[in-house]
């Protein structure tokens, strides 16, 4: 939904990644089963060397409104050898194309794949939902990004931590859970926190339509998005940052 938001609302061109090396559901929420594993990351990255224009790469992505999706393998044993490397040459490859980038990354924080996510990003959204369990294991991930030391012993991902946004999905709910220790103990530790309420549309679980949704909830979806893109000018560096616009500088001076 955020990557739907960014899309339809801001002038950039926008691409979310499915990078889950577990067979990731992105593909499914945004254009359906069938169309998701019709073209893959796997079939890009066979061709990565052979795409040299916008429309080249368009063959390899879906389209869902103004979102340009590049789904992940569906076969487990294919999309769990989707590597950091793999990660990385693609990256470098939509850089050249798109302004914004979402990457949807798995639950492993040690697998391959995340740790080039990681790498890379310049913002953080991190799920979780005011329950015992949903609470925790996003409090888990945040607390492993900001005690985990590099081989250089730099806590590398502490400012991602710090910047990050997380999102309470309130499709489960409890009486018994009191929602506002959960949001003040995740408000305290990141930039910002903005609740999902739930929605009838959601939970079926189907293709995502954002006119399909309740009131309250597309106005929380924007909300995300509006706070995602503040961090844009002041907290994150951007693409060039990794080197990708120089990549892209010399590759085009090369053709030329």
């Amino acid at each position: 939904m955020l990557g739907l938001a960014m899309a339809e609302y801001r002038g950039d061109r926008v691409i979310a990644i499915d990078a889950n090396p577990d067979a990731g559901t992105l593909g499914d929420r945004l254009v359906g089963e069938a169309q998701a594993g019709r073209r893959t990351v796997r079939d890009l990255l066979r061709d990565l060397d052979q795409v040299r224009t916008s429309t080249q790469l368009s063959g390899y992505t879906h389209l869902a409104g103004r979102l340009r999706v590049l789904t992940s393998e569906q076969a487990p044993e294919l999309s769990e050898m989707f590597s950091e490397r793999d990660y990385e040459r693609v990256l470098r490859l939509l850089s050249i194309y798109h302004e914004l980038l979402l990457t949807d990354c798995g639950t492993g924080l040690v697998h391959s794949a995340m740790q080039g996510t990681l790498r890379h990003a310049d913002s953080l959204v991190v799920v979780g939902a005011p329950t015992k369990d949903g609470a925790s294991r996003a409090a888990r991930t945040l607390q492993w990004l900001a005690t985990h030391q590099d081989s250089s012993g730099r806590f590398r991902y502490r400012d991602l931590v710090r910047d990050a946004v997380v999102v309470l999905s309130c499709d489960r709910q409890s009486r018994y859970v009191d929602d506002t220790v959960i949001r003040d103990y995740f408000a305290s530790r990141v930039r910002a926190v903005v609740e999902l309420p739930a929605d009838p549309h959601l939970a079926t679980g189907d293709i995502i339509d954002l006119d399909a949704l309740a009131p309250a909830t597309r106005d929380a979806v924007l909300e995300l998005a509006a706070v995602v893109a503040d961090g844009f000018q002041s907290r994150t560096h951007g693409l060039a940052s990794h080197g990708f616009r120089t990549d892209h500088a010399d590759r085009q001076a090369g053709m030329r």
